[in-house]
């Protein structure tokens, strides 16, 4: 259709200023589309629960360490439960499980360790005996003095420690697709952090989330696990990204390093092992001499014959599920998890 002659003086001008706009625009309308910067306390990405902060030092600096405290939804048994996180993940992906804990009538308290999530991140060496102590010194703030465990990854290796250390603390332990099931030096040579910065940053969300679905053999969607890559493309972002990334990168020489495999059958505490069969994570497994690689990761092997030579544990093995138990068979989970702690 063609403007009517009495329009064309207006829209002459106006085509004019579109068509000389159009290179400044196009730049600004891909920008727009670029995922925002996130800090590296995860501000301005929600959490299932309200969040709270407890004061600590680290580092000779202020610290805070973040966590939920969800309580029983009814019919309150008068127990807690905290759940203990992996490296690569929030606390808040432990939401079906929050739930599922408080409907049946536990308190559920779910800390961000140091380092993660929305907690600070302190630069300087990481241990799991400091991180236990954290962790405690959280429960004494909220008055809770006895305790169940359930964790994740490298929060298996952390609730062992707790178990170790603390006891008098612990009434029971679920241990949802721990690491730490062997020790890693054996197989895998020392790392600098200079070259395990440099492998981080060079990493695409791309090639982050082909990590996540192939070195954890996961059964759900990428999808699902999206939320996870957006934070850690998004936080690239953030002034204090180089300080996010020492702290990642000291948690990988922690879990290197601080091996907890020789602990595991000096655990008193009732222990059950969650697995699932398809999980053959090992972390620096990509470090490891190639003809020591296919020895790695068995670890539904090493949680039953762990569990074998615990004073009480146990190991379940779920058929088609890798690393994310809760998340790949979040109703299962919760069943064995519930009937655990139940009895216990």
């Amino acid at each position: 259709m063609r403007a009517h002659p009495i329009f064309a003086p207006i829209l002459a001008p106006c085509l004019a200023l579109c068509l000389a706009l159009a290179p400044v625009l196009a730049p600004a309308a891909a920008h727009a589309e670029e995922p925002s910067p996130l800090g590296i306390g995860l501000e301005g990405f929600a959490y299932p629960f309200p969040v709270r902060f407890l004061p600590l030092s680290r580092d000779g600096e202020a610290q805070r360490l973040a966590y939920m405290d969800v309580p029983a939804a009814d019919n309150a048994n008068g127990r807690t439960v905290l759940l203990l996180h992996g490296r690569n993940f929030p606390s808040s992906y432990w939401e079906p499980v929050i739930r599922t804990l408080s409907n049946a009538g536990y308190r559920v308290v779910v800390p961000d360790q140091l380092g993660f999530g929305k907690s600070s991140k302190p630069i300087g060496s990481y241990t799991f005996d400091r991180m236990a102590a954290d962790t405690l010194a959280l429960a004494d703030s909220l008055k809770i003095q006895r305790f169940d465990i359930v964790a994740h990854s490298m929060g298996g290796m952390l609730a062992v420690r707790m178990a170790r250390n603390y006891p008098q603390r612990v009434n029971s332990l679920v241990l949802e697709a721990p690491i730490g099931l062997e020790d890693y030096r054996f197989t895998v040579p020392p790392v600098s952090d200079e070259a395990l910065i440099t492998r981080e940053a060079d990493l695409t969300a791309d090639a982050y989330r082909k990590q996540l679905m192939t070195s954890y053999a996961l059964s759900i969607p990428a999808s699902a696990i999206e939320p996870f890559v957006s934070i850690r493309e998004r936080v690239k972002g953030s002034g204090e990204y180089p300080r996010w990334l020492k702290s990642f990168v000291n948690s990988y020489q922690m879990i290197w390093g601080q091996p907890i495999v020789h602990e595991i059958p000096l655990v008193k505490a009732p222990t059950l092992f969650i697995m699932g069969a398809n999980d053959h994570n090992a972390p620096g497994k990509g470090f490891a001499p190639t003809e020591m690689r296919s020895s790695m990761g068995d670890n539904t092997g090493h949680a039953r014959a762990l569990a074998g030579r615990m004073p009480n544990g146990k190991a379940e093995v779920l058929n088609n599920v890798g690393h994310l138990v809760h998340m790949e068979a979040t109703e299962m989970f919760n069943t064995l998890t519930l009937e655990f702690l139940n009895t216990h």
